[in-house]
C-alpha cells in the first residue's frame, strides 16, 4: 500500500536526478498516515507546529496566508509535492494549507525524515531541493500577478499545473482535470470572481483555452505558453546529479 501511496513523490524526484533502487525502497517504506481532506478543509493550521509532513496523495491543495481583506492562495500543490516540508526545520507554520478539492494526504513523522535524510545524504538533498522549487514556483506567482495581464496570468498557470501534473501523469497532452472555482483562481491570480470569469472567455474567444467545469483544454500548448510568457526553468525538470 505505501508503494503505490508514495510513487508520486518518487516520480517527482525521478524527474529531476536518478534514484537508487535503495532509495526508491527507503521512500516506500517510510511510515505514512494516509487521511481524506474534504475540499475547503485545513490541511495545516496557521501557528501550528507540525511534527509531520504533509504529501499530497491525491488532489490539489493550497497555501493560504490570510489577509484582514481576504485570503491569497501564494501557491498550488498537485500530488507528489509536500506541502510543509520546511516545517521540519522553521517548526511554526507561518500560514495554512487547504484542501482545493477532495484531497488525500499521507503525513511523514519528522523523525523519520531525519532519520531517512542521514542515512541516504542523496535523498536528502532531493528533499532539498523540493523547498528550494516552493521558492521557486512563491517568486514565479509573485511576478505573474505583478507583471502580467489578468489572461497571461491564467495561462500561466495552466501551463504551470499542466507541466507539474504530467510528471505524475495527471495530464493529456491537451489539457487535465482541475475543480478550481472561480473563486480560488481569483485569489490564486490576484482578481475578483468576476474578472476570472471575463478572464476564462476572453481566452476561448481567442482559442487558447477552455475551462469548462473542471475540464481544462487548449489546442496549443506551445500557443498558449507564448502567449503566456511562460517558462519552465523555475520547475527545474531537468534530470542531472544534485
Amino acid at each position: 500500500m505505501a508503494e503505490s501511496l508514495l510513487q508520486p513523490l518518487v516520480a517527482a524526484l525521478s524527474v529531476r536526478d536518478d534514484l537508487t533502487a535503495d532509495e526508491v525502497r527507503a521512500l516506500h517504506e517510510l511510515p505514512v498516515h494516509l487521511r481524506s481532506c474534504p475540499r475547503g478543509s485545513e490541511i495545516v493550521a496557521d501557528h501550528t507546529r507540525p511534527g509531520r509532513s504533509s504529501l499530497v496523495i491525491e488532489g490539489m491543495c493550497g497555501r493560504v496566508v490570510q489577509a484582514r481583506e481576504g485570503r491569497q492562495i501564494t501557491a498550488v500543490h498537485v500530488p507528489g509535492d509536500f506541502v510543509d516540508l520546511h516545517s521540519l526545520l522553521l517548526k511554526v507554520m507561518d500560514h495554512s494549507v487547504i484542501a482545493l478539492s477532495d484531497c488525500q494526504v499521507a503525513a511523514v513523522p519528522h523523525g523519520h525524515l531525519v532519520a531517512l535524510g542521514e542515512r541516504f545524504p542523496h535523498l536528502s538533498r532531493l528533499l532539498w531541493l523540493c523547498t528550494v522549487i516552493d521558492g521557486a514556483i512563491q517568486r514565479s506567482t509573485i511576478a505573474n500577478i505583478g507583471r502580467r495581464s489578468a489572461m497571461q496570468r491564467l495561462a500561466h498557470l495552466v501551463c504551470e499545473l499542466h507541466m507539474r501534473l504530467s510528471i505524475v501523469g495527471l495530464a493529456a497532452p491537451n489539457g487535465f482535470t482541475c475543480a478550481f472555482t472561480q473563486t480560488d483562481l481569483g485569489d490564486i491570480l490576484g482578481l475578483s470572481a468576476v474578472h476570472v470569469n471575463r478572464t476564462i472567455r476572453d481566452l476561448r474567444n481567442r482559442k487558447l483555452l477552455s475551462w469548462s467545469g473542471s475540464q481544462v483544454l487548449f489546442a496549443s500548448f506551445e500557443s498558449l505558453a507564448a502567449f503566456a510568457d511562460f517558462d519552465p526553468t523555475y520547475l527545474n525538470l531537468q534530470k542531472e546529479p544534485r
